[in-house]
Order: structure tokens, then C-alpha cells, then sequence
């Protein structure tokens, strides 16, 4: 009976793992912190995706008339273990490529330990850590989010801008809470700023009020907040404003989203800071694709969602193929051009175009172009609350 199983098991892996190029559906990963210190976040990041890959599904011209099944799993966003099994069980189901991971760790691990050596595509839409562009990806790992060695100085750019004069840092202890820390820390001091301390918080806690204590004993204007709105970023902010050792609070990217301000309201009026995104064409293009599709795309990273997998499926077109190393091939292709420009709700024009022969420069939700290891140049929201609401101020 147990060798029955297993001639069962190995039938059935043998035969999912095929299954993306065999005639029928092209399987496609979708990895995010579903649960974990983003779950506020990931439900519109995955529903971006899935609009991209149906609206390539409802075109008819993928490859010919083929159709996508997205799977999802789990990141968790912080346990690389758990994030490595649940990426090995969908490349295990033969899943073309993924779009993700989310946080930059458990990207990294992934990336490095699973779909790299598995040869398989990862385009992460909100990965942000600087350690991942040295990443050695031979070629299959790209993000559409922007590097923090950007939004670093981006943010310390606001805060100067703002009239702080001193500030306290926080940051969740992780490959990107660090890696941000440290590219604003030194940006605000070369902008003349007073970092009064710089401390790591660990996600998790029931209680911050000592690490706010350590926070309000060095003094500042303001507390940069660098972690997760979901997790202990939360807490920091909440034993703050119980304490009133801050009421302003400089918020990174992780931290930017309605489940804070639904929370804190209006005690975060003078509460500002910045994440990817855009102002320009196709990011209007895309708020209405996206409330079409019945998606709020004010949340952070959902056009980013969105051009992960477009890229995905126009890379396959390009190359002919729903092989994985033909999607790695020709992502750069139709990342950046030069060809007819694409923008959210035109993938049915860019697949045509491609199924011709003809070239196309993929612009998007949030104007991609690749630099040469694959990452988004990008461009940032200046993000402010007002009336206990956070507000677009500017694009940077």
C-alpha cells in the first residue's frame, strides 16, 4: 500500500509539474504574506496580479488561446522556512514563474534557495531591500519595486523638507528594516538632521512601551517608523502616542496603509512618509482598470502586483513559450523597450503585437524600466495624513 502512494505521488508531481506547457492551463505562482505584519496589504497585491494574468487569460491571444491558473501561497512575510517550503510546493506544481515574494528576507531566501536553482522566474512587486540587487539570480530574480538605496534618501529628501531637525529611529530587525535604517540614517544626517538614536524593534510583542522609552529618552522631533503597520511599526506608534513621547511619526513604505490610519485616525495628522508609485499616465490608466476589476488600488504595491505578472505574460509572448527559461529571456525585452508602450488594460494589444513580431516597451501601473540587474528605477508618493487619512502630496 505505502508503494502504491508513492507511485501514486510521484505520478500526480510528475505530472503537475508539467502541466504548464502540456496543451492545457499555464499554472502561475503567487507568493505573499497573507498572513503575517503585511496580511493588511497583500489581498489587493495578490488581486492586482490575478487581474493581469485574467485579463491575459480573457484576451485569447496568449500563445495561441492559453489560459492562466494563478496558485497562491504564503510568504508569511518574516519566516524564511515556512516561505521556502510554500515556494518549493508551488514550483512543485509547475508553476511557470511567481510573482513575489513581498518582504525582502523571505524573497531573498526563496530566491536564492529555491526558484534560482530551480530556474524559475520571481518578480517581486514590494521586495525593497538594497542586499537583493548583489543577489547572484543568474537572471530569474527582478522587482518592480525600487531599492531602498533610493527610497532612503527619497524619505531623508522629505524630512528635510518638512522643517525636522531631529530625529529618532525605529526599525523592525530584518534584512529590510536594517537596510533602510541605515540608508536614511545617514541620508538625513548629510541633509544636517539629528539622529538622536537608532534602535531595532522585534516584531511580535504584546508591549513596546520600552523600546518607546529608549526612543523618547533620545529625544527628536519626530520618530522615523521603518517596519510593518500590521506588526510591531504598530506598536511603536501606539505606545507613542499612550506615552505622548511622539506625535509625529515618518513613516516607511511597510507602514503606509488604511488599517494604520483606521486605527490612529487623526492622532496621525502630522505623520508623513513615502512609498513607491506614480502620478503619471499609467497610474490612472490602472485606478481605473483596477476599480473595474473591484479593486481598491490605493494600497501600496497593487500597480507594482500588476506589472509583475503583465511582464510575466508578455515575456512569454515574447519568446513564444511558457518555458521558464524563455520567460527569464525576454522579461528585460519587454520591460524596457523599445517598442509600442502598454499600459494596464492593453495586454490584449501587447500579446498581438508580440504574437507579430513586433516590439513593445512595457510602461504600466508605475512607468517600468528595468536598470540592468532587473530592478525598477521607480519613482515614489510623498504620503501625508490629513483628517486622519493618508493623502498623495507629491511624486518624487
Amino acid at each position: 500500500m505505502k508503494k502504491l502512494f508513492i507511485a501514486v505521488f510521484m505520478f500526480v508531481s510528475t505530472f503537475t509539474t508539467n502541466i504548464y506547457a502540456d496543451g492545457h492551463s499555464i499554472k502561475m505562482g503567487i507568493i505573499l504574506g497573507f498572513t503575517g505584519p503585511i496580511e493588511s496589504l497583500t489581498p489587493a497585491m495578490a488581486a492586482s496580479a490575478e487581474l493581469a494574468f485574467k485579463e491575459a487569460s480573457d484576451s485569447g491571444s496568449l500563445l495561441g488561446g492559453k489560459k492562466i491558473e494563478p496558485l497562491r501561497a504564503d510568504s508569511t512575510c518574516v519566516d524564511s522556512a515556512a516561505a521556502t517550503t510554500a515556494a518549493e510546493g508551488l514550483i512543485s506544481q509547475g508553476v511557470a514563474a511567481i510573482m513575489g515574494a513581498d518582504c525582502s528576507g523571505v524573497t531573498g531566501a526563496i530566491a536564492s534557495n529555491v526558484a534560482v536553482p530551480k530556474g524559475v522566474v520571481m518578480i517581486s512587486p514590494s521586495a525593497t531591500s538594497p542586499g537583493l540587487t548583489t543577489l547572484d539570480d543568474k537572471g530569474f530574480f527582478f522587482r518592480t519595486a525600487p531599492s531602498d538605496a533610493r527610497g532612503g534618501q527619497i524619505l531623508a529628501d522629505i524630512t528635510k523638507d518638512r522643517g525636522i531637525k531631529s530625529v529618532a529611529v525605529t526599525y523592525t530587525n530584518n534584512d529590510y528594516g536594517k537596510g533602510l535604517a541605515d540608508v536614511y540614517a545617514a541620508a538625513v544626517k548629510a541633509h544636517g538632521i539629528k539622529v538622536t538614536t537608532v534602535a531595532a524593534h522585534e516584531d511580535g510583542k504584546a508591549d513596546y512601551s520600552s523600546e518607546v522609552a529608549v526612543l523618547a529618552s533620545a529625544g527628536g522631533d519626530a520618530v522615523a517608523v521603518i517596519g510593518y503597520l500590521d506588526q510591531g511599526g504598530k506598536g511603536i506608534i501606539q505606545g507613542s502616542i499612550d506615552s505622548g513621547a511622539f506625535d509625529t511619526f515618518i513613516l516607511s513604505d511597510g507602514m503606509i496603509g488604511d488599517s494604520l490610519t483606521d486605527t490612529f485616525g487623526k492622532s496621525l495628522n502630522k505623520s508623513f512618509g513615502s512609498l513607491p508609485g506614480s502620478t503619471g499616465k499609467g497610474a490612472g490608466v490602472f485606478t481605473k482598470v483596477a476599480k473595474k476589476g473591484g479593486i481598491d488600488s490605493s494600497g501600496p504595491y497593487t500597480g507594482e502586483s500588476y506589472d509583475a505578472a503583465a511582464l510575466i505574460v508578455l515575456a512569454m509572448q515574447a519568446g513564444g513559450s511558457a518555458d521558464r527559461g524563455s520567460i527569464a529571456k525576454n522579461v528585460m525585452a519587454v520591460a524596457n523597450g523599445p517598442g509600442t508602450k502598454i499600459y494596464p488594460g492593453q495586454l490584449k494589444k501587447g500579446l498581438d503585437l508580440l504574437a507579430k513580431g513586433k516590439a513593445v516597451d512595457y510602461e504600466g501601473a508605475t512607468g517600468v524600466n528595468f536598470t540592468d540587474v532587473g530592478e525598477a528605477f521607480g519613482s515614489f508618493l510623498e504620503k501625508e495624513v490629513k483628517g486622519g487619512k493618508f493623502k498623495t502630496k507629491t511624486q518624487r
